[in-house]
């Protein structure tokens, strides 16, 4: 709108119609005397039903950890090189942790991952005469 009186065409308006004009634009309505109240605004985001997201969200599949048991058979650096050569995604500092680990407490977690690729690591060390096993972590989400 234009304050000099004339509207979007041009066209000279009266001030109520002006009046009128610019409460509309502006989504007012009048709330007695001396003024009105903005409505809120629509919102550009669709509704969703929470409910139905937490519903319809697939599950992950389970995690499982491989763990390394000490035994008294198998030379520290032997099993460093098993870990190294059976999970590549282990570092040297990552090996000699978890070797130092199960030799201490007795077990160690080697990798968490989805339960397949949990028993092929597991087969892996075993087959390398380490002791090995797999068990589900926590519960999946």
């Amino acid at each position: 709108m234009v304050a000099s009186g004339r509207g979007w065409l041009g066209v000279k308006q009266s001030k109520a119609r002006r009046q009128l004009a610019l409460a509309l634009a502006l989504n007012v309505r009048a709330a007695g005397p001396g003024g009105g109240v903005a409505d809120k605004p629509a919102t550009a985001f669709p509704k969703f039903d929470l409910d139905k997201d937490v519903r319809t969200r697939k599950k992950k599949p389970p995690r499982y950890q491989v763990l390394l048991h000490n035994d008294d058979v198998n030379r520290r650096d032997y099993v460093v090189k098993v870990l190294l050569k059976i999970v590549p995604t282990l570092t040297m500092d990552d090996a000699v942790n978890i070797m130092n680990e199960a030799h201490i407490n007795g077990m160690a977690a080697v990798i968490i991952c989805g339960q397949e690729e949990a028993e092929e690591y597991c087969e892996g060390l075993r087959k390398n005469g380490l002791i090995s096993t797999i068990e589900p972590v926590g519960p999946s989400d």
